[in-house]
């Protein structure tokens, strides 16, 4: 009989839970219309839930105009943040507190004189509500984009907080090379951290790997990136409908890792269905 096993860190991180429960309570006070700005989350399923309980997502503060407006958990940029603070009634945010951190971090090295590097992927909401909190700065996504970059004495470098640790070492020492002085600010979230280390040790053992989580998701891309590297029998799902019989076969241990946006109520539905179908 087959053992299915989740990795030890696996699911929804502090950040997502938080706002989860924001926009729960949000929906059940119901004192006005409630809105999100672009999707809470990178988890469509968990998108068209609340969407079914009358919370969607809007693209622009001015579509939120008197109603309550829930900032997603990727950040905002000061501009649009500063709208939604005139137009709407309410305005809660959800920003993740680690995302805050690089918000912060690239101001503060804008303001000492750096030329401020983002790692990480170029167009990620992440990324694109931390630019505008340092002009002028720029998007490095591989130490070849590193080094393509024009000379700047001093370099400033911050992280999407989803990006790996292997990637943010590759790009510093391409700029070590190029800079007289390169500041770093690790900004990588711990909680992704684990999550990517646990996944890795599963896969090492696993002979086939599930990975739950939105296919947006790039914390969840990664991890199925990372279980794929280890264990070729790797499956990307959004939820336990998805899963099909013939993936587990002669398989002895399956594993189970979960992106930072999944509940764990997804989590455990896979795993459900998944002894269903192997009899465990």
């Amino acid at each position: 009989m087959a053992e299915i096993r989740v990795a030890r860190e696996a699911g929804a991180c502090y950040g997502v839970e938080r706002a989860l429960a924001m926009v729960e309570s949000a929906a059940e006070e119901r004192s006005c219309a409630v809105h999100t700005l672009g999707p809470l989350i990178h988890n469509p399923r968990v998108v068209a839930d609340l969407e079914a309980r009358g919370v969607t997502v809007v693209g622009s503060p001015e579509e939120a105009a008197g109603d309550a407006l829930l900032l997603r958990t990727h950040g905002t940029a000061p501009d649009e943040e500063r709208r939604a603070r005139e137009l709407c009634a309410r305005v809660l945010d959800a920003t993740c507190p680690f995302v805050k951190k690089v918000h912060l971090a690239a101001e503060r090295l804008s303001a000492e004189g750096y030329q401020v590097v983002v790692v990480g992927e170029a167009g990620h909401p992440e990324v694109e509500a931390t630019l505008p909190h340092a002009p002028g700065a720029v998007v490095v996504g591989s130490p070849e984009e590193a080094l393509a970059l024009p000379h700047a004495r001093r370099v400033g470098v911050v992280v999407q907080t989803t990006a790996r640790r292997a990637l943010l070492a590759e790009v510093v020492g391409a700029l070590l090379g190029t800079a007289e002085e390169v500041r770093v600010v690790n900004t990588i979230c711990e909680a992704t951290a684990g999550h990517q280390a646990a996944a890795d040790e599963l896969a090492r053992e696993a002979d086939v790997m599930v990975v739950i989580g939105g296919r947006i998701s790039a914390n969840t891309t990664r991890l199925a990136e990372i279980s794929a590297a280890r264990c070729p029998r790797t499956h990307h799902v959004e939820g336990a409908d998805e899963l099909r019989a013939e993936w587990f076969e002669g398989a002895g241990l399956i594993g189970i890792t979960a992106g930072a946006s999944t509940p764990s109520s997804q989590i455990e539905a896979v795993r459900e269905r998944i002894a269903r179908i192997v009899g465990a």
